[in-house]
């Protein structure tokens, strides 16, 4: 029989798990969930994912990435207040050029 997407999901107490079952807990570390978040895609990108397998994986994405960019908001104002503190450079926005 073939293996369901659920089927590969991570132990408990890893990225894609969470109190009840249903996302990423805040325990997570940024960086488990970002691997879990890749295997995702990878999954649904092969579409070999039956559609309740792919909505189930969406899912889990979903929370996933809210999490990830719940921790890349914290970063960043934890980084300003520091920079704030330490009488540092004016904090700016970053700009990507091509090059960097």
């Amino acid at each position: 029989m073939a293996e369901s997407f659920a089927d590969r999901r991570e132990p408990a107490g890893s990225a894609g798990s969470g109190a009840q079952g249903g996302g990423p807990d805040e325990g997570t570390r940024f960086e488990d969930a970002l691997a879990r978040l890749e295997q995702i895609v990878h999954a649904l990108e092969a579409g070999n994912l039956s559609l309740d397998d792919s909505l189930r994986a969406f899912e889990e994405g979903t929370g996933l990435l809210r999490l990830c960019a719940r921790r890349l908001d914290e970063a960043e104002r934890r980084i300003e207040i520091l920079a704030k503190d330490e009488g540092g450079p004016a904090v700016r926005p970053f700009t990507w050029e091509e090059g960097q």
